[in-house]
């Protein structure tokens, strides 16, 4: 929206509206995405807080039946409010309707995904908090709905004869040139549900502890950032020999406004967090970032950027496996970490929760700068 008042600077002849000519470049308008976004959760997070508290949106805890020694660590964290992911999304959508160009169909494609998967994870939330237990929307009805984003996504771009044919073909890090030019319909449809509904459960899985997922969030939506100005910029990304999509560039803006929102709403979420996002938030993030990562055609950098949400993931399905691998050979479930997600077998084998969030945020730093130096290392 505010990136129209360029339009003042055009024929004026005083320095002042000259000025307006700022707006019109990506990188100023960004910057200030970020920082409307930042300051937008600071501003709004202790109200939206109260009214989570009024409206008896407390977090429920697993009991001990449920997952044993879980209950005992993080029992005192009952009845914190969770749903806060409506901060974050709102601080997100708000920002980047003000900084980014109002006619980029790149924009609206992530923010209409965002917005969906966000009421997902509200409507999973509500469940959750309204009949006082961990069970949530079914798996099923999650992933119809994800499949539903997907849909939109895919049909967004294979529809679309300027786009369809770069959407199909496959890049991967280290490697200059295309792997497969065209996946066709089908193959493009399943790997883009992969990058989507992958990365949406991945970070809603890696949402267990005080700043952990807001954290890892700020430096993969930092790197995509960069990666979507380097790739909307056609001289850069000739030079780097990386995919050009010339509105792939005002993502930018939304990144910056994502990373924005999560710094401010991290001041809340930090050890020991007074509001949680939740599956409201978790989701809506995932779902964002994986079709950032399509837009900007870095879809499997994002399993290095983004490998603790990856780890984390894994790290489940590994549980699941191995458990059921091991009942029906040996007629008793075993399992492979002392329980999954990975950051919950860290803090059963000794670790604090502050240590085990900060050694993570380590972790997806360095990934974040491996990831991006990939770009020059093919």
């Amino acid at each position: 929206m505010l990136f129209y008042l360029n339009q003042l600077s055009e024929g004026a002849q005083s320095d002042f509206m000259k000025a307006f000519n700022v707006f019109q470049y990506i990188t100023f308008r960004a910057v200030f995405a970020a920082l409307t976004a930042f300051t937008l959760s600071l501003m709004l997070g202790n109200y939206t807080i109260r009214r989570l508290l009024s409206l008896k949106f407390g977090q429920p805890i697993r009991s001990a039946d449920e997952v044993n020694k879980l209950a005992e660590l993080h029992g005192s964290k009952a009845g914190t409010p969770t749903m806060g992911g409506i901060l974050l999304l709102g601080a997100t959508i708000i920002s980047t309707l003000l900084w980014a160009r109002p006619d980029n169909s790149f924009v609206w494609l992530v923010l209409g995904s965002m917005f969906a998967a966000g009421m997902l994870g509200f409507a999973d939330d509500y469940l959750k908090v309204s009949k006082r237990n961990s069970a949530g929307v079914r798996e099923s009805t999650k992933l119809l709905v994800q499949l539903g984003i997907t849909i939109v996504v895919a049909w967004f771009f294979l529809s679309d004869p300027q786009l369809n044919v770069q959407a199909g073909a496959l890049f991967v890090p280290f490697y200059k040139k295309m792997v497969v030019a065209n996946m066709g319909i089908v193959l493009t449809f399943l790997f883009f549900a992969g990058i989507i509904m992958g990365t949406s459960n991945a970070v809603n899985l890696t949402d267990g502890l005080d700043g952990l997922a807001t954290g890892c969030t700020l430096t993969v939506t930092f790197a995509y950032a960069m990666l979507a100005y380097i790739a909307g910029n056609f001289v850069i990304a000739e030079y780097l020999q990386v995919p050009f999509y010339p509105q792939a560039g005002e993502l930018t803006v939304f990144c910056m406004a994502l990373a924005g929102a999560s710094l401010g709403f991290l001041w809340f979420n930090a050890h020991p967090a007074k509001m949680f996002m939740g599956d409201t938030g978790s989701l809506a993030i995932g779902s964002a970032i994986g079709v950032v990562a399509i837009c900007v055609k870095q879809e499997l950098l994002l399993v290095i950027i983004g490998f603790v949400f990856v780890v984390e993931a894994v790290s489940v399905l590994i549980q699941r496996f191995y458990f059921k691998f091991t009942r029906r050979k040996y007629g008793e479930g075993r399992r492979f970490f002392r329980m999954a997600p990975l950051h919950h077998h860290f803090e059963l084998s000794g670790w604090k929760e502050t240590a085990v969030v900060v050694r993570f945020w380590i972790v997806s730093f360095v990934c974040m700068l491996v990831g991006l130096a990939t770009l020059k290392l093919r």
